[in-house]
């Protein structure tokens, strides 16, 4: 080595691979296998692989490998692979999304013999919305019959490749191995089956992740602890942004700042780190068992909030319905949380005529304001973009949070029903979406919620029950006797003869009110009336055949139809006419 490049400090490259699978598929074996055989086998040119060991801590191991020759780069020397092992569904979701923008590529297990189950499903959905790679790891292929080996892992390599046909991931490499020989129980002398090859596989499939320094800082926090006379030492990885000794960060979970006193990577200090690199930092003194795990971040810079508006997708392996008013596990930015959920859109286009030349194409993203009316919807609209597209149309949530989280804006957000059973054949994933805006208040639905203008559409209908001058009619039915007439005055109406007139008020106790038509009715609409009314008065007589005529004439009473919007929000409870 020359020495130009004794004097530059060595550099690992952090490569984070997310390993992802259904409940006993063997995650957390591979990971072990991975990481143990790299440390015998790949590590020996490493002099640090033996003292570091392996770090199988709260699910992140991580090995170092020779840097492959297509990343010979003049910054790094190594490859560090940090594997996260996802555990359980709720905790897999709250990793992956929190660290979607450093996982780099998705390493999805699946069990040889059982094959594609729900959460593997699950696992590859939530690769697609957060992972640019992937690479298919069959396990467990010591359970094959030896004789049947090859022969099982070619089906279930064909059956997999059909299912990510549609997916980012087609034609993603598939590998067999078995991680742990004989299952879990088995003693630790079997070697495990096919992982050099995986080790040589991921090495393939690496590049040189794109990694952005500038912006807030944001660190998930996943271990903490205190080390005497020095401070408290918080080790996770940077999701966003950088950090340098010297800089003071907050714990927004515990409301405080704290200085940077030194920072480990590899364990050796280094006088910064960025985005995509897993570090270790000791800050001035605090209790470590208050953040177990958490955020860190610049100051300031994450919101708390009682509620927000996302953009919204439904996944579309989710069966059940997205219905407004009902209550979804929200994974936002490190948390998961339970919210209520309603949904609304662009205000329906007018439903006759062509296009207007300028409709919106269906790529096009409306931007949220709060500048702008939208829709009301009792439930997601699926498959009714424009023009007949079959595509979704642009569409809107608001959630309010159980609890109030701490997050990112435009940080990823997935809905989901965690409480549907684990074994049921149902995707458990209901939608996905980014947070636009943040309600910070605890008052957000008195301070912030009136300037959302979502309205729902009304109509009433009532009849005419007679003229009392040619501007002037008295109307029924439209109204309960309770209902203050008050808030509808100077509301228009239209008579199903065709004049327009506006409400005037009430008209004696019972509900009727008064009705000016500022047109004046037309003759033909007096006409019906008095004959109306004529044919009224004489049904009386028994056996006249005007009786038989009246429910004729009865039967198409003049009727006065009513429409109107009222805002979801407004605390006045406005009608309003466009």
């Amino acid at each position: 080595m020359s020495a130009s490049s004794d004097s530059r400090a060595p550099r690992t490259l952090n490569f984070n691979v997310g390993v992802l699978g259904h409940v006993d598929s063997g995650k957390t074996s591979l990971a072990r296998a991975l990481s143990s055989t790299a440390s015998t086998a790949a590590f020996d040119k490493n002099p640090q692989s033996r003292e570091r060991g392996i770090t199988l801590d709260l699910g992140f191991s991580s090995f170092t490998v020779d840097l492959p020759d297509h990343l010979r780069d003049e910054r790094y020397d190594s490859l560090q692979f940090t594997l996260v092992d996802c555990p359980g569904h709720a905790s897999l979701i709250r990793t992956i999304i929190g660290g979607a923008h450093i996982i780099d590529l998705m390493m999805l297990v699946v069990d040889v013999v059982k094959g594609v189950q729900t959460q593997t499903a699950e696992c590859l959905l939530i690769g697609e919305l957060t992972c640019p790679r992937m690479v298919v790891v069959l396990n467990k292929v010591d359970l094959l019959p030896a004789n049947k080996r090859q022969s099982a892992i070619e089906k279930m390599t064909k059956r997999l490749h059909k299912t990510l046909e549609s997916t980012r991931f087609k034609e993603c490499p598939v590998i067999a191995v078995a991680a742990k020989p004989g299952g879990p129980e088995a003693p630790d002398t079997e070697e495990p089956q096919g992982v050099p090859e995986l080790i040589e596989l991921l090495k393939k499939q690496t590049y040189l992740p794109q990694r952005d320094p500038k912006g807030d800082l944001l660190m998930a926090v996943d271990h903490c602890f205190s080390i005497r006379g020095q401070g408290t030492v918080m080790t996770g990885t940077i999701l966003k942004g950088s950090l340098a000794v010297n800089d003071t960060v907050e714990i927004p979970a515990l409301k405080v700042t704290k200085k940077i006193k030194s920072v480990q990577m590899f364990r050796k200090p280094v006088s910064g780190a960025t985005q995509g690199d897993r570090v270790g930092v000791c800050v001035t003194q605090f209790d470590p068992k208050l953040l177990e795990r958490g955020l860190v971040c610049t100051p300031g810079s994450l919101r708390t909030l009682y509620a927000a508006v996302i953009s919204v997708r439904k996944i579309g392996y989710f069966k059940g319905p997205l219905a407004t008013r009902a209550k979804f596990h929200v994974t936002v930015g490190h948390e998961t949380v339970m919210a209520k959920v309603a949904f609304f859109g662009l205000p329906p286009a007018a439903p006759s005529g062509p296009p207007p030349a300028t409709a919106r194409p269906c790529s096009l993203e409306e931007p949220f304001t709060f500048d702008r009316e939208y829709f009301y919807q009792d439930e997601y609209a699926a498959g009714q973009g424009e023009a007949g597209s079959g595509a979704d149309p642009e569409q809107w949530a608001l959630l309010e949070f159980e609890r109030p989280v701490t997050c990112p804006l435009l940080c990823l957000v997935i809905g989901s029903k965690l409480d549907t059973d684990i074994h049921a054949n149902a995707c458990r994933l209901a939608f996905q979406g980014r947070l636009l805006q943040g309600f910070e208040e605890k008052t957000y639905t008195e301070t912030a919620l009136p300037r959302l203008h979502i309205y729902k559409t009304k109509q009433k209908e009532g009849q005419v029950e007679r003229v009392t001058d040619d501007y002037t009619v008295i109307g029924r039915n439209l109204f309960k006797k309770e209902t203050n007439l008050q808030l509808f005055v100077g509301l228009k109406v239209t008579l199903s003869t065709g004049e327009s007139g506006v409400i005037e008020g009430g008209f004696g106790q019972s509900g009727k009110f008064k009705i000016r038509v500022p047109e004046g009715l037309r003759p033909e609409t007096k006409q019906l009336m008095t004959s109306n009314s004529k044919k009224k008065g004489k049904g009386g007589g028994k056996g006249s055949p005007a009786h038989e005529d009246e429910p004729k004439l009865d039967s198409q009473p003049i009727s006065i139809h009513l429409h109107f919007k009222r805002y979801v929000f407004d605390p006045h409870k406005k009608m309003v006419q466009s």
